[in-house]
């Protein structure tokens, strides 16, 4: 045993130090923050494992393992302490004691469900294997490892069960024992643990007992008519079978995706606290960022991917991403819900760590002793930079994962470097920077026309009314957009309805800068933030602009969760978050009825970004007439992006297999007659998505607050009629996962 746990602890101990010192390659990262908050979300989603409950029974089949093991590192060390002494029950977990009695109940409980679990996964691998998982050997070879850890410890329990009551049988009858003398001092080094509780003649047969030991008792029928040689043999294999497989076990972790039963723990703790709409800013200022990259490039004038603005090589990672890397279980979740691989594009969050964790390892002497190699760019040498395009920065990979991986930061800052450092990104996007940096809006459309849209409504600027309370928002689609104009007209009637003080910007309003950033480009980005916080903290030294809502996700965010960082303080509300109030208030009463079943589309920036789910439905269950539906499984958390963000809706899609149109369809099984949103670049991907399928007379497209315009309406000559229900015979979205995946 001695021998065992040297040669193993040092081979672990060995690997164990590569990757710690491939780790502190990556650059610093602050994760002590906070530690009561850290401490409570380890329990919940390392622990307790919440996030696995989105996948069954997968999940569960996770959990019981996680159990198992948890449970039976107490056992793991009796053995290896009976190695050494025979009788060694850890002090307080010998048979007789009530703690060794609760204890052997427990274990083998859990070591059964373990075994039931790995049938599980077994079953998703080889009898139905599921897509978003990838079939190895190594996964096979762990889940052999685990199950048959189970069957040999409640083989040892179940012969030294046989062992102890048989034992005046086999070795107290002189002359006619049944045993060897060699057989029998082994049966009583293996029996020493139990004590001698069972008197001789006290037990005249062997049967299954509940408890204390209900799969040992089990085993030990079915071996009870065996000789003192197989009872003695079957008890050595159980022993040293479980005392090897868990070192083997833990020599295989840094070398497979099973790291991160190492890892994820820590990578739980140190996980992001920040609010997941907020990049970290490479500057807070145009000025420090000019000087910033000025710096960075005067480093290395003859090789400009080396400077470190956003991510082009692998020692730009900080020491959190390269756990994150460790971490990865490979399970799929991630790319089960990209919308951008579920439609065929080449990126898969999944393969990008895996990429990304490969070519790490591989460099891995390059990194820890600093040997000097050929310099390489993860993009183009380690993956194809539309990976990088293809992402909408939805995060429903993010919010899928059970270990807390982060890949929006990553790509973004990738994207950071490939745009400002080597001058590569999409065609499409050179006419929206400029639009952008010229007019204010990513449509080109003149500054002058930004207030266009209220024409007959009389909102006032606050310019003219600098002490409003509140600050409409507009945002650039609903300022520029024919079809997004129709939202913020709908805003504006029933802010005015429910006498809510309020002005706009006007012309003064400029874009939040959100695709900008999104794409990768700090600089356009930090310029319009800088106008606009400047702009909005004018007004709010004049005494006014006590709240701003915006109907725009995209801009809710930015102005929320981004500005802060450049000096803009600001209670900014999405405008479904304070229609619901004015609602509550009786400040606004739907009276009119919008007959017809309505399905809501959740926008990423107001729902997995911002954790806005209820109110948008609860305005529409408020209508008089709705009826609202949701989709089977595509909806809230697990609900697919419109396909628009991360200047997505500037750029065009890598093949023909449109997300819009695959959210769409979704949305369409419904049966619903309307779909709702509460974002003009859903709302118009949803348009053109119905309008693909011939459906834009079928089925309308309206934003939630056009709908409680209608309803709250005073006067109208007809009733508001959503739209006739669809037919059966609407084009079908893709099934909801099975049990399992």
């Amino acid at each position: 045993m001695l021998a065992l746990l040297v040669v193993a602890w040092s081979a672990f101990g060995w690997s164990a130090m590569r990757r710690w010192s491939l780790l502190r390659a990556g650059q610093p990262a602050s994760r002590f923050d906070r530690i009561g908050e850290r401490l409570i979300g380890t329990w919940r989603w390392a622990f307790k494992q919440e996030r696995m409950d989105y996948y069954q029974p997968s999940g569960i089949a996770h959990k019981l393992i996680f159990l198992g093991f948890a449970v039976l590192l107490l056992r793991t060390l009796v053995l290896w302490g009976r190695g050494f002494s025979p009788a060694f029950n850890l002090f307080v977990l010998a048979p007789w004691m009530p703690a060794g009695r609760v204890y052997e109940f427990a274990k083998d409980c859990v070591a059964a469900l373990v075994v039931g679990g790995v049938c599980v996964f077994f079953y998703y691998r080889l009898v139905k294997p599921l897509k978003r998982t990838t079939l190895s050997l190594e996964a096979l070879l762990i889940l052999g490892i685990i199950g048959t850890m189970m069957i040999a410890d409640m083989t040892y329990d179940g012969a030294s069960h046989v062992l102890l009551v048989r034992k005046v049988e086999f070795c107290g009858m002189g002359k006619a024992s049944l045993a060897t003398a060699a057989q029998c001092d082994a049966i009583r080094t293996i029996v020493a643990p139990l004590g001698e509780q069972i008197e001789p003649g006290a037990v005249s047969k062997i049967e299954w007992s509940p408890y204390p030991g209900p799969a040992g008792t089990l085993f030990a029928v079915f071996f009870r008519n065996l000789g003192p040689g197989a009872l003695v043999w079957l008890a050595r294999i159980g022993f040293w079978t479980h005392s090897t497989l868990v070192l083997l076990f833990l020599n295989l972790l840094p070398h497979s995706k099973h790291f991160h039963v190492i890892t994820a723990i820590p990578n739980v703790f140190f996980r992001n606290l920040d609010k997941p709409g907020r990049l970290r800013p490479i500057a807070t200022s145009t000025e420090k960022f000019m000087e910033t990259l000025e710096a960075e490039t005067n480093k290395f004038p003859e090789d400009p991917a080396a400077a470190a603005i956003g991510i082009s090589r692998m020692e730009h990672f900080s020491w959190k991403a390269i756990l994150d890397f460790y971490t990865c279980t490979e399970c799929g979740r991630c790319s089960d819900n990209c919308p951008a691989h579920k439609t065929g594009k080449i990126l898969s969050p999944k393969h990008l760590t895996l990429d990304i964790r490969n070519n790490l390892y591989e460099r891995e002497q390059e990194f820890v002793k600093g040997e000097k190699h050929p310099a390489i760019n993860i993009a183009p040498d380690v993956m194809h930079p539309d990976v990088l395009w293809a992402c909408t920065t939805c995060r429903a990979c993010e919010e899928q994962c059970p270990v807390f991986i982060s890949y929006v930061d990553k790509i973004v800052d990738m994207r950071r470097n490939l745009m400002m450092i080597r001058n590569e990104f999409p065609n499409e996007l050179g006419k929206v920077f400029q639009a952008m940096e010229t007019n204010g809006n990513p449509w080109n459309v003149s500054r002058m026309d930004r207030a266009a849209w209220t024409e007959g409504l009389d909102v006032p600027l606050m310019a003219d009314k600098p002490n409003a309370e509140v600050l409409y928002w507009v945002g650039c689609a609903a300022a520029t957009d024919p079809r997004a104009k129709k939202i913020a007209r709908a805003v504006a009637k029933l802010l005015k309805q429910a006498g809510v003080d309020f002005a706009i910007l006007g012309t003064e309003e400029t874009c939040t800068g959100d695709p900008a950033r999104r794409a990768g480009n700090e600089t356009v980005f930090m310029m319009l933030a800088e106008e606009n916080v400047g702009t909005l903290n004018g007004y709010k030294e004049k005494g006014g602009m006590k709240t701003v809502v915006t109907a725009c996700p995209h801009c809710f965010n930015t102005l929320k969760n981004e500005y802060p960082d450049f000096g803009a303080k600001l209670e900014v509300v999405h405008h479904t978050d304070f229609l619901l109030g004015l609602l509550a208030e009786k400040k606004l009463v739907p009276t009119n009825a919008v007959s017809g079943r309505v399905t809501y589309h959740d926008s990423c920036y107001l729902g997995r970004y911002n954790g806005v789910y209820d109110s948008p439905r609860e305005i529409l269950k408020r209508i008089p007439g709705v009826e609202l539906v949701e989709p089977a499984y595509w909806t809230k958390q697990r609900g697919l992006c419109c396909g628009a963000g991360g200047a997505q809706m500037f750029m065009e899609e890598q093949n023909k297999n449109r997300v819009n149109i695959k959210r769409t369809l979704q949305l369409v099984d419904t049966q619903a007659s309307t779909i709702a949103s509460a974002c003009p670049f859903c709302m118009t991907m949803l348009t053109d998505g119905l309008k693909s399928q011939s459906l834009e007379d079928e089925i309308k497209q309206m934003d939630v607050a056009e709908l409680l315009e209608q309803a709250c309406a005073e006067k109208r000559e007809d009733k508001v009629v959503a739209a006739p229900v669809v037919g059966q015979d609407a084009p079908a979205a893709e099934e909801q996962p099975a049990a399992g995946e």
